[in-house]
Formats: structure tokens, C-alpha cells, sequence
């Protein structure tokens, strides 16, 4: 079975075609990031605006890569949501009229179990159940993974997602956008004993987060300061160890709670290298297993969407007429494929 599968839930057009025999037949990715870095983040607009240019010509050219013609398609995926309203319009329109043109079945499909099951996409994948961190610009959640489509989310951010802290703290240093791989880059040149910033929540019981006073304490710490370019790597990396100790931290009580061995990070914050390193760190000082996508798969990306779009398309489920789109949607509301 080939699917073909369309994201485009914020500033990605990502296209790609998965067959449950041969893996990743082909994909491509065009980014937005420079379309949006004189803002400082996404202009919703201009993010939809630019998948309707985009998403055809990446159809046509991951069709050819993969030596494909539109009767060899069996499904087509598309992200239905969460995310921008008009971004998500644009793949939902043209993945139904594919499929209304292709006469094959096609299903909306959920974000951020795009995300989850990625790791789905390697060589090395993990057995259920698992504990899945999922960090990116508009989530951090920890979900009780027991089965494709059977989330239990135990603990998530109350406030500012771990991406969008990234963000935010990178345009009051004065940083360019997206702000994860910039922090991060910088942080390699900060002093590691300069600062010392909180961990939030660490102390009080229970699996949610909160990043908003992190980044509150940035700010006053960083406009108490001289301002210097080294003070400015100091901040980013106390920041980002912050970030990462507390994601450290709540998984570690996480699996605790659940009894589980296996960790999967998935979402564009599990391509921060420093937060790979240190859930490698928790892995060898608890004998745990984690797994992870390559890089371009942490980011928004058609492959996830293809993958999530087969299994549950194996399963039997299909759209029925027309569509929509949900730019809200809980993952826990999510179903087993084939279950109502």
C-alpha cells in the first residue's frame, strides 16, 4: 500500500509517499523560515499564502522521485490538525481533491501523532508501550503510549511551550528566528558557572510544566546585565540547561510512574542536541532505551503524515464526504485505528 502525505499545519510544506513494503519511497521539504524571520514568527497569512504555491510542484516532484503515477497511489494523508487554520486548509483541500480525482481513500490525520510515531520511520524502532516526550513549537506533552492511537497524556506545559520559550528568548537576545538552533549554537560559547536559572516545577509534585517564569527570568536577568555578545552566550546557555534539566527531571518521574524502559522524543525540540545528549545520559544511569527521529524528521515533515496516514488507512478508516479541518485537537482525543 502507498500513501501519499501532506503536511502543512504551520510553516512547512512537507510532501511524501510511504509503502508498507519498500519504506520511504521519497519526500521533500520546503521550509518558510525565511519567509518569516523578519517577524520574528509565523505570520499566519503569508504561511497559507505560500502552500498554495508550493504544495503542486512538491506533489509533482516527489511523485517522479518516487517513479509514481497517480494510480499507483492507494491513499492519500493530509494533517488535518492542529495548527493554522488557513495552512491546514490548503492541504486538506488539495489531499481530498487527489483523492476525489485518484479514486483512493484519504483521512485527516492528527499533528502530533505524525510526531509520535516518526521514530516509526528508522531502522530501530521501539515496542509498545513507551513514554513519548513531545517537544515543539506549539506543544510539550508527555503521553503514556500503549498502541497506535491510544494516548493517555500524563503532563504538559501550562503556558509557553518548550519551542516557543526557544523563541521568545532568542528575540529579546536579540537572536534571529526559529530560535531553537540558534540558542543552542550559542550556548556552546557560553560560561557553564556564570548563571544559574530555576527549574520550573521540579519541586512540586506531579508531570506538568511551566516555561513562562523561565523566560521572565531571562529577561530580568538579561536586562540587568552589561549586555556584552559573551553575556549573551551565557544567558543562552543557562537557559537551555534550564530547559533541559526540567525535561529531564519530569521524565524521569514519568517513567517512574509508568514502569516503562522505553523513551521516545519526538517533535522539533528532539533535534536540540543538548537535550539528546542528556536523555542519553538518563538512559545509561536507568537502563532505558531511547529512540528518536533523524533530524529531518523531527521538524515537520510528509513522512510522518504518510506513515500515521497508513496505518490507520490499513485499518479501514477513510474520510467521509467533504472535509474540515481542526486547528484544536487534543491528542487524547484520538482513537485506535478503526475504532469510532
Amino acid at each position: 500500500m502507498k500513501v501519499l502525505g501532506i503536511e502543512t499545519s504551520c510553516d512547512d510544506t512537507g510532501i511524501a509517499i510511504y509503502d508498507d513494503q519498500q519504506g520511504l519511497l521519497a519526500e521533500a521539504l520546503y521550509s518558510q523560515i525565511a519567509l518569516h524571520a523578519d517577524y520574528g514568527g509565523v505570520v499566519p497569512e503569508l504561511a497559507s499564502r505560500d502552500h498554495v504555491r508550493r504544495i503542486i510542484p512538491l506533489i509533482n516532484q516527489v511523485m517522479k522521485q518516487a517513479d509514481c503515477r497517480p494510480d499507483d497511489i492507494d491513499g492519500i494523508a493530509y494533517t488535518r490538525g492542529p495548527g493554522l487554520m488557513g495552512a491546514l486548509m490548503v492541504g486538506a483541500a488539495v489531499g481530498r481533491t487527489l483523492a476525489w480525482t485518484w479514486k483512493c481513500p484519504s483521512i485527516g490525520i492528527h499533528h502530533m501523532e505524525g510526531h509520535l510515531l516518526a521514530p516509526m520511520l528508522e531502522e530501530n524502532i521501539p515496542d509498545f508501550p513507551f513514554l513519548a516526550l513531545l517537544v515543539s513549537g506549539g506543544h510539550t506533552l508527555l503521553v503514556d503510549v500503549t498502541g497506535i492511537g491510544q494516548y493517555k497524556i500524563i503532563g504538559e506545559s501550562l503556558d509557553d511551550a518548550v519551542g516557543e520559550a526557544f523563541d521568545k528568548t532568542a528575540k529579546m537576545l536579540g537572536l534571529g528566528y526559529p530560535g531553537g538552533p540558534i540558542i543552542s549554537e550559542l550556548a556552546l560559547k557560553g560560561e557553564t558557572d556564570r548563571y544559574k536559572f530555576p527549574r520550573p516545577m521540579v519541586n512540586r509534585p506531579g508531570l506538568n510544566m511551566s516555561f513562562s517564569g523561565l523566560k521572565t527570568f531571562v529577561l530580568n536577568t538579561w536586562m540587568a546585565s552589561d549586555q556584552s555578545e559573551q553575556t549573551k552566550a551565557d544567558v543562552a546557555y543557562a537557559f537551555q540547561e534550564a530547559v533541559v534539566d526540567t525535561l529531564a527531571i519530569k521524565c524521569r518521574r514519568a517513567l517512574k510512574e509508568t514502569g516503562y524502559r522505553r523513551l521516545v522524543m519526538a517533535g522539533g525540540v528532539s533535534a536540540n542536541k543538548r537535550l539528546r545528549s542528556r536523555m542519553l545520559e538518563l538512559a545509561k544511569t536507568s537502563s532505558l532505551d531511547v529512540f528518536y527521529p533523524q533530524q529531518q524528521f523531527c521538524t515537520d515533515n510528509g513522512a510522518m503524515i504518510a506513515y500515521a496516514g497508513l496505518q490507520r488507512l490499513s485499518a479501514g478508516e477513510k474520510d467521509g464526504d467533504g472535509f474540515s479541518t481542526t486547528p484544536r485537537w487534543p491528542l487524547g482525543d484520538l482513537n485506535a485505528p478503526g475504532i469510532d
